[in-house]
């Protein structure tokens, strides 16, 4: 026997609720009044597309871009001692990017990377002086001091093992002084500067990852102490003072437009020491020279960036890490943990279906199958 239809307002379907009533509701604490979002102007989401394609070049996979510099310092420059490269504008040494920007390489790298660690750290570590002084500026101390270190050791080993095309001369001054040409073994710092610069701006501009979300947590944060809400999702932001969250949200929206300026700005250096780099390959050294000066760059890259910094222990710390942490830490070792798909229910004998759910959503099966006929 056919039994009779239920009405569908009966049902437990997901409608949208009344807005009406929940603003007549006396809960104190009503779900679904989080704040949204600002809405976004065409100017800025102009620079979120431009920066990126910024991120995307920067953050190539940096243990990649390694096998690749040493693969071409060795292959490329091989090829370019064996055969006759056709001459370019690069080629020639005194061309405007070699004398603006390759002699002036490490001046360059400060002139961006000073301000940018400054007003980054300024805001993860929530403007606390002491912290961005000891934990973050000396990464730049420490790089300037292994660029002279091997631009003297370099400037050395050459004037030390070398001798001059006139035999009337033993030292490299004089003889370079008096116009004649000193043959020694010349490591390539053109190769050292510019490899280990171009690390030196990814590692430095990898705290701009998940920059965006300090945003929403600053949000969430101020909604969850402003209601009193029970929130499940942990916020980065739940153990800082009134005081701190105060001035991190003053900093980000008065620094965040400088430091996206200045990621790109690191970018496009970082695509020209590139380029650079390709030219000192092809026209500049001996195949040996260029490969232990770009060896002695990626060495120094590791030693600091993969092994000093990533100690707890010690100081200066890795760039991102604050009073809060808002990076997501990707573990590739980490074995991947089987996931078991949870059991979908029956559709069967559920009654008719509207978009896929059921009409019917509280009958019984036997219900549902009668009210189907």
């Amino acid at each position: 026997m056919v039994s009779k239809r239920r009405p569908i307002h009966a049902t437990n379907l997901n409608f949208r609720p009344n807005m009406n009533n929940l603003n007549n509701s006396s809960d104190p604490n009503p779900k679904g009044t989080k704040p949204t979002t600002d809405p976004t102007s065409v100017k800025e989401i102009l620079v979120l597309m431009v920066l990126h394609i910024c991120k995307k070049s920067l953050f190539f996979d940096t243990n990649l871009k390694v096998g690749i510099y040493l693969a071409c310092l060795f292959l490329i420059s091989l090829i370019a001692d064996v055969l006759m490269i056709p001459k370019t504008y690069l080629s020639r040494s005194d061309n405007l990017f070699n004398k603006v920007f390759v002699k002036f390489a490490w001046g360059w790298n400060l002139t961006l990377l000073v301000p940018f660690v400054v007003l980054t750290s300024l805001i993860y570590c929530c403007g606390n002086k002491e912290k961005i002084i000891k934990q973050h500026l000396p990464r730049l101390g420490i790089a300037t001091f292994f660029w002279w270190f091997w631009t003297s050791l370099f400037n050395f080993v050459e004037a030390s093992f070398g001798r001059c095309a006139s035999v009337n001369y033993s030292t490299k001054s004089l003889c370079l002084r008096e116009g004649h040409v000193w043959n020694g073994f010349d490591l390539s710092g053109h190769s050292f500067i510019l490899i280990y610069g171009s690390l030196l701006l990814i590692e430095e501009a990898r705290c701009i990852v998940n920059w965006d979300s300090i945003k929403e947590y600053i949000r969430l944060e101020e909604h969850q102490r402003q209601t009193k809400e029970v929130v499940e999702k942990p916020n980065p932001l739940r153990n800082l003072t009134s005081t701190e969250l105060k001035d991190i949200k003053h900093n980000y929206e008065k620094f965040t437009p400088y430091i996206r300026m200045l990621c790109i700005l690191i970018a496009i250096v970082q695509i020209l020491w590139d380029v650079m780099l390709f030219s000192t390959m092809l026209y500049y050294h001996i195949m040996v020279e260029k490969f232990l000066g770009g060896a002695c760059a990626i060495l120094t890259w590791f030693f600091t960036y993969r092994v000093w910094y990533t100690n707890l222990s010690l100081l200066p710390k890795l760039p991102g890490d604050g009073s809060f942490k808002y990076i997501k830490s990707t573990k590739a070792n980490q074995p991947a943990t089987s996931v078991k798909p949870r059991r979908k229910e029956s559709l069967i004998d559920q009654g008719p279906l509207f978009m896929g759910r059921p009409i019917y959503a509280n009958l019984k099966p036997d219900e549902g199958a009668s009210a189907s006929r």
